[in-house]
C-alpha cells in the first residue's frame, strides 16, 4: 500500500488585493473565493483594508462576525489578514504625504498626525480580528521616515539613521506590545519604499525595538531579485523570523542605460521587473526547498504583479505552479534501509579501537 505524506507548507494561497474589482466575480468575498477556488487555490490572504471583503472594526469586536466571514469563503481557508497599507501609514516622510493620503480615511487626509493615529487604531483592529479569526500572523509594512535618504548623498549627518529607526520603533512598540498580548506576529514585507527593505535594515529595526518577538518577516524573493541579493541564503539567515511567504517572481536584466534604481522608467522598461510565476528568475525549487528545510509551516501565497501578463492568466497559472513546488516532508530517511542498530562495541571496532 502506498505511503502518504503531509505537505509541510500550506498552499496554494492567493493574496486578493490585486484582484478585487467592482464587477463580478471580483467584487465580493463569496464571488471572488468561488473564482479562485475554481482555479485550485485552497487559501486566501485578505487585505484587511478592503471593505468589499470585511468590516475590519466589526471583525475586531465580534468573533461571531468573523465566523460569518469564514462561512462566505466557499470552503477556502483564510490564511492571513494583510495590513500592508495600514502599516505604511504609521510612519511616512512629509514628501509622501499627498500620495499616502489616498490610503487613509477621508476624515484624516491632509493631517499626517491624525492619519498615523488612525492607522495605529486600524492595526489594533487587525490584531484583534486576526485573533478572532483564529490566526496568528498579519503581513504588513513598517512605513518609512528615512526612505528619501536611502542613497548616502548628500552625506547623512552622524546619528541620522539611528534617530530614524529610534522614531520608527517608538511608533511601532505600542502596536507590537498589543500584538504580543493577543498572540499575533507582524510579518513585515521587506519592500523598497519602507525603511525596512532588506536584511540589514530589518536588523536595525529589530535592534531598535529591543529584539521584539513580534517583529518578523513576510518573505518575498521578488524584492531581493530586484536588489541583487542572495534571496535563497536569506532564508538560512532569517529562518526563525520568517512567518509569512509571498510567492512572487521577478527578473533583473542589467542594461547599458539603467540599473537597480531605474525608478524613473515605466515597469516594462526597467531592468528589474515583477513577473508572473515562472516567467522571472526566482529559483522557486531552491526557495521551497530551503523554506521546507527551515521548518516553515505557514502558507505559500501568490502575490500577482506582472508588467506583461494579465492578472487572470497569472492567477490561473499560479495555483498549479505553487502546488507543484510544495514538498511532502518524509517520515523516514532515504538511507534508512542501509542503517543498523546502535552498537557501541561495533562502532569502536570499525574505528580500530
Amino acid at each position: 500500500m502506498a505511503q502518504t505524506f503531509e505537505t509541510q507548507i500550506k498552499g496554494p494561497g492567493i493574496f486578493l488585493a490585486q484582484f478585487m474589482g467592482d464587477e463580478a466575480p471580483y467584487n465580493t468575498l463569496p464571488n471572488i473565493t468561488a473564482w479562485v477556488k475554481g482555479l485550485g487555490y485552497k487559501g486566501i490572504q485578505v487585505p484587511a483594508w478592503d471593505l468589499r471583503l470585511l468590516d475590519l472594526k466589526k471583525a475586531a469586536e465580534s468573533k461571531t462576525y468573523c465566523d460569518e466571514i469564514k462561512g462566505q469563503t466557499n470552503g477556502l481557508e483564510i490564511a492571513e489578514l494583510a495590513s500592508h497599507i495600514l502599516g505604511q501609514l504609521v510612519a511616512s516622510h512629509p514628501a509622501y504625504d499627498e500620495l499616502y493620503d489616498a490610503f487613509a480615511a477621508p476624515e484624516v487626509r491632509g493631517n499626517p498626525k491624525a492619519r498615523s493615529e488612525w492607522a495605529i487604531e486600524q492595526l489594533k483592529y487587525v490584531i484583534r480580528a486576526t485573533q478572532n479569526m483564529g490566526l496568528t500572523v498579519t503581513p504588513s509594512f513598517t512605513g518609512a521616515l528615512l526612505w528619501p535618504y536611502m542613497y548616502p548623498w548628500p552625506q547623512r549627518p552622524a546619528g541620522f539613521v539611528e534617530e530614524g529607526f529610534k522614531e520608527l520603533a517608538k511608533r511601532w512598540l505600542p502596536i507590537l506590545n498589543f500584538a504580543d498580548e493577543h498572540g499575533v506576529d507582524f510579518a513585515y514585507e521587506l519592500h523598497p519604499g519602507e525603511d525596512v527593505y532588506d536584511g540589514a535594515s530589518f536588523e536595525m529595526f529589530l535592534e531598535a525595538t529591543g529584539n521584539h518577538p513580534r517583529v518578523n518577516i513576510n518573505y518575498d524573493p521578488s524584492h531581493f531579485i530586484l536588489q541583487c541579493m542572495d534571496y535563497v541564503g536569506f532564508i538560512d539567515v532569517y529562518a526563525s523570523r520568517i512567518k509569512a511567504f509571498h510567492v512572487k517572481d521577478a527578473e533583473f536584466r542589467p542594461s547599458a542605460k539603467a540599473g537597480v534604481y531605474g525608478g524613473y522608467l515605466g515597469w516594462t522598461e526597467r531592468p528589474g521587473r515583477f513577473r508572473s510565476l515562472g516567467d522571472g528568475q526566482v529559483d522557486f525549487k531552491q526557495v521551497f526547498s530551503r523554506m521546507t528545510a527551515a521548518g516553515y509551516k505557514g502558507w505559500a501565497v501568490l502575490e500577482w504583479e506582472c508588467c506583461f501578463k494579465d492578472s487572470v492568466q497569472g492567477a490561473a497559472e499560479g495555483a498549479p505552479f505553487i502546488a507543484s513546488h510544495l514538498i511532502s516532508t518524509p517520515t523516514k530517511a532515504f538511507d534508512d534501509f542501509a542503517g543498523a542498530a546502535t552498537d557501541a562495541a561495533r562502532n569502536r571496532r570499525i574505528l580500530g579501537l
